[in-house]
């Protein structure tokens, strides 16, 4: 499988492309794992833990309020930006990414599929009801005067890096319509992708005449498992990414190279 047999599906609208954290890191977004795939800070908070636990909710939304303003100013990357060009040109009718920080619709791609979820909206856990995160930064703002002009390192997913002793303060409003427990509308690790989506997802998996995984190591399965439907159905495997991946083993082929590279080359090829 080459660039110019991948271009071809494209114009042939047979190419899936799934994306991963490593498209956005150029946006200032770090990723969750090294280049070897492993653990770059503290493992992150799982499903059980945040629905279970005061203490937990209370740590998540003390660090996101401080992370959330630079992930909710990141703007699309060049990568993010041809993609969103080649949607348009129908090279590319749908995309699936397992970022949640929605750089894929601020581009102009308006059918990426969040496999993951978004980190833009929040909901409440007993009354479904919604809310804009920006929205709900200015209850957690109103309920903690103490956070106002706090910085910290930033980490993935609108994550900031913060001492105990601050965490230990914060008040995390409740819902304002049921009084019920509030959650970014993501799937933490442990959580479930809801069935629509994971229906849609693999049904294009098993369609693609190649998949190609864009920045990702693939770690974790809901991706994996993508890359292992479209290979069982015949289709091809290509990997784009600096690092190893889980699906290595299974791909048709490798490019060692950074997103933003490969997509300069296929651009090349779609538009000469």
């Amino acid at each position: 499988m080459t660039l110019i047999e991948i271009a071809e599906h494209m114009r042939q609208r047979r190419a899936l492309f799934l994306t991963g954290a490593g498209i956005s890191v150029g946006a200032g977004i770090p990723t969750y794992r090294t280049q070897d795939g492993e653990w770059a800070r503290s493992t992150p908070i799982t499903d059980t833990q945040f629905r279970q636990s005061s203490s937990m909710r209370q740590r998540y939304w003390a660090r996101s309020f401080v992370g959330w303003p630079l992930t909710s100013r990141a703007q699309p990357t060049q990568t993010h930006r041809r993609l969103a060009l080649w949607h348009q040109h129908e090279f590319l009718p749908e995309l699936i990414t397992q970022n949640v920080d929605r750089l894929h619709q601020k581009a102009g791609f308006d059918r990426a599929i969040d496999i993951h979820g978004r980190l833009d909206r929040v909901l409440c856990l007993q009354c479904s009801a919604p809310m804009h995160r920006d929205h709900w930064q200015l209850e957690l703002a109103r309920a903690n005067p103490q956070l106002k002009n706090l910085r910290a390192d930033q980490l993935p997913d609108g994550d900031a890096d913060l001492p105990d002793e601050i965490i230990h303060t914060v008040t995390v409003p409740a819902c304002p319509y049921c009084g019920g427990v509030m959650m970014p509308d993501v799937v933490f690790f442990g959580g479930n992708i809801p069935k629509l989506i994971s229906e849609r997802t693999q049904a294009l998996a098993r369609e693609a005449g190649v998949l190609v995984v864009l920045g990702s190591s693939l770690k974790v399965y809901s991706g994996y498992r993508l890359c292992r439907l479209t290979v069982e159905y015949g289709g091809a495997l290509a990997i784009v990414n600096p690092g190893p991946t889980r699906a290595d083993s299974i791909a048709t082929v490798r490019f060692n190279q950074t997103a933003e590279e490969f997509t300069e080359y296929l651009d090349a090829l779609l538009t000469s």
